[in-house]
């Protein structure tokens, strides 16, 4: 319905098998159970103390019968004895607090059930589909809250998608908007508009496969509605506040930007079940899922900017890493593990891959931190070997996809894999050395180390791809303590800083990192008991001691991500979820079994859970309470002054940000924009980012000359923004030319007069637009 009006105003917000070990299992059961109730319930049959076997000579038993201890069951019989200060509390509560008191037993016995249940079932399934609509109720509630989305027009959606988002979003809508699906492939497989004059593979240069899958059902779906007469989006002519005007907003799944966000939002809804479903399974009780998921909401703002940033490519790809790590848990717990579950990992990867140019170094750390377990036992050599090969064909595959990108074979991950597969094949070889069995551990430790550093370097050498900027050359920089031109480029974004101060302070408010010290403190002290035990033990002992490798496993990938977090705080995203996940252990009998004999558990769960809940609503509160609205009167001046001013052909430059939208908002020709890991691209970027230098105008123009610029958008913030010491642009010239300190800022000098290099077309509060002569 088109011609309908409503205000731009914020409405209110909607949106075993012997008698004896049977008798005292079900026994110590009852003594951690809910009390009183169960023990009334007891026949008094079961209570008999069973007749103790006749001792033979120097205390061995009759064939057939057990050792008993009659120590043990004093202790049972101990458990099984309601103090009477306790029933007299209880007698109390009951006459005084009546509901309370059954209220805490339903919350008690719930509690129990959840904590004894395994993760089967309709029950466990039906827990993660409730998460995760409430994750995506919360997420899209978030997104709305601070944007109004729904009442914005389509260039205004267009113009929240800044810097690499709006890029993204670009090709999305160049497959919409093509006369076809495969036209519209076309178009961004031979794209001359990102890097004028080049013609680029945008598929292949920006992991586009999210983008081409989600308009390939785009079209499938509105196509199919249209064929049964169906609307797929209402619109409306939504009025401004003076001086903007009236424009009209679409809503519904037939609006492209509504439809691409819609999706993105679904799949980070999903995770949430996943989440769950992975808790779950590493603690064993479905309690622990629910653990992981209260710490995932009550660390929201930690954990996740999806609902911020949508289009980025850790949107896509981070539920596929969850996916696929809780698919390795499973291949790490089970025994014998069947084919599809190396098929599954394989497919998780690749999904994991393809859209995040970052994911590789990430499943580094992850080979990293498996290799470990294998050189000490905790993994099989052929299960170890397995989980190799599904990689190698992930990488493989991923390699074939991207059109022969030569990043996926010149990675750390790539030549990891390649070096423990060699390894795992000459192991044999290398204990005919006849070494111990530590110096045996160091040897293939080292081997993997300098043989994965030494393998990285010759294939990017061979492959010509060591002028890309990839996550690990950040880290470098940041231990370092390298600067120049471009690592200072991602270096000075917030989001490449490093971890800030008040983030631990947050995880312990939330008592998230108190549990998972203490969660990683047995888990350590357990595994080193176990290693020295390993040095000395005969092979049967060894298989005993080294079980449960899947929690060494995430215990050394915690290890990794903390201080990838701590160097460079976007990477918090992988920290704050695991640390979730970790989380979850506070529930597994297999670390924490002997305190379920000792104490009532459920109660100190629920006090946790009660204590975290406190700093928790407050930070959801904190979240919820955002309540914004997207307004950008100079761009959107300058967005529909080139489109109506300007050549269809002409080219355009400026800060990277700004170029995304032009290009996705005018589809008029750029020359940079904001993937900056290319070389190619940080040349061109630095050329035209040498107008916020010292260098002359008349070489600022003639580089502009070069890469057929013909207008400059020059931000006026960008002359003097400085985010933090160091960081302003030109202390950036200042460091990558100081040739040319002593000269005037360039900046200055063209807001002043631009003549005669530049010739001034355009201005407002914010922008200039230059025109090159």
């Amino acid at each position: 319905m088109v011609g309908q009006t409503r205000s731009k105003l914020r409405g209110a917000a909607s949106e075993p098998s012997h008698f004896l070990r049977s008798t005292q299992s079900r026994r110590r059961r009852r003594a951690t159970g809910s009390g009183e109730r169960e023990l009334e319930k007891e026949p008094k049959e079961e209570v008999k103390r069973p007749e103790l076997p006749l001792r033979t000579r120097r205390g061995n038993l009759t064939r057939g019968a057990r050792k008993y201890s009659p120590q043990r069951i004093r202790n049972l019989k101990t458990q099984n004895c309601v103090p009477v200060e306790m029933v007299r509390r209880t007698d109390l509560l009951n006459d005084r607090f009546p509901f309370l008191s059954s209220l805490l037993e339903q919350l008690s016995d719930k509690a129990q059930l959840l904590q004894r249940r395994q993760v089967s079932g309709k029950g466990a399934f039906g827990i993660a589909a409730f998460v995760a609509i409430l994750h995506w109720v919360h997420l899209i509630t978030l997104f709305e809250n601070d944007r109004h989305f729904s009442h914005l027009s389509a260039l205004e959606r267009e113009m929240t998608f800044r810097t690499e988002m709006g890029l993204y979003y670009s090709y999305f809508k160049t497959i919409v908007e093509a006369p076809s699906f495969l036209q519209g492939l076309w178009m961004i497989m031979n794209d001359r508009l990102t890097e004028y004059p080049l013609v680029i593979n945008t598929v292949k240069r920006f992991h586009l496969y999210p983008e081409v899958i989600l308009a390939f059902c785009y079209r499938t779906f509105v196509g199919i509605m249209n064929l049964f007469g169906l609307e797929t989006k209402t619109c409306w002519n939504v009025t401004r506040i003076e001086p903007l005007n009236e424009v009209q907003s679409c809503e519904g799944l037939g609006d492209p930007a509504c439809f691409y966000v819609g999706v993105i939002f679904i799949l980070n809804g999903i995770m949430m079940g996943l989440f769950f479903m992975y808790g779950a399974y590493l603690s064993g009780t479905q309690l622990g899922g629910i653990i992981t998921v209260l710490c995932y909401f009550f660390n929201h703002g930690e954990a996740t900017r999806v609902m911020w940033t949508p289009p980025l490519r850790e949107s896509f790809s981070y539920p596929f890493l969850v996916l696929q790590m809780y698919i390795l848990t499973v291949i790490l717990r089970t025994t014998n593990n069947s084919r599809r579950h190396f098929i599954a990992l394989c497919l998780s990867n690749v999904a994991f891959m393809l859209p995040w140019q970052f994911a590789q170094f990430i499943l580094f750390t992850q080979i990293a931190s498996l290799f470990p377990m294998y050189v000490v036992g905790y993994i099989e050599p052929n299960k170890f070997q397995k989980i190799i090969h599904a990689n190698m064909i992930s990488v493989l595959l991923c390699f074939v996809f991207m059109f022969g990108n030569p990043m996926y074979l010149s990675s750390y991950y790539s030549s990891s894999l390649i070096i423990t597969l060699v390894i795992i094949l000459k192991r044999n070889k290398i204990q005919r050395f006849g070494v111990s069995e530590l110096h045996f551990w160091v040897i293939q430790g080292s081997a993997w180390f300098f043989g994965t550093i030494i393998l990285k370097f010759l294939t990017s050498k061979i492959l010509g791809v060591s002028d890309h900027i990839r996550l690990s050359d950040l880290i470098a920089a940041r231990i370092l303590r390298y600067t120049d031109f471009d690592t200072l480029i991602y270096t000075c974004a917030p989001e490449f800083d490093f971890m800030e101060t008040a983030t631990p302070v947050r995880y312990s408010k939330t008592l998230l990192l108190p549990i998972v010290v203490v969660i990683t403190y047995v888990i350590f002290k357990k595994a080193f008991r176990d290693i020295l035990c390993v040095l000395c033990a005969n092979t049967y002992l060894r298989k005993q001691l080294l079980e449960h490798g899947e929690i060494i496993f995430h215990t050394l990938q915690l290890f990794a991500f903390t201080p990838l977090a701590i160097l460079i705080m976007r990477l918090k995203l992988f920290l704050t979820p695991h640390m979730c996940v970790m989380a979850s252990l506070i529930c597994s009998r297999r670390l924490f079994g002997w305190i379920f004999c000792r104490v009532r558990f459920m109660p100190v769960i629920l006090s946790l859970v009660t204590v975290m809940s406190i700093q928790g609503y407050a930070n959801l509160h904190n979240q919820w309470s955002i309540i914004g609205e997207f307004n950008n009167l100079p761009q959107e001046e300058l967005i529909q002054w080139i489109k109506y001013n300007t050549r269809p052909d002409a080219v355009f430059a400026g800060a990277m940000p700004t170029m995304a939208s032009v290009k996705l908002s005018t589809l008029h020709p750029i020359v940079n924009h904001p993937h900056y890991e290319d070389a190619d691209l940080r040349a061109r970027t630095k050329i035209v980012y040498s107008a916020y230098s010292r260098k002359s105008a008349k070489e600022v123009r003639d580089k502009l000359v070069e890469l057929h610029v013909n207008y400059y958008i020059l931000e006026e913030a960008w002359c003097v923004v400085r985010t933090k010491p160091g960081c302003s642009m030109l202390e950036i010239w200042d460091v990558e030319d100081p040739s040319n300190s002593a000269n005037p800022p360039l900046c200055s000098v063209l807001l002043k007069d631009a003549r005669p290099y530049f010739t001034t077309v355009f201005q407002n509060s914010m922008y200039r637009v230059l025109k090159v002569n």
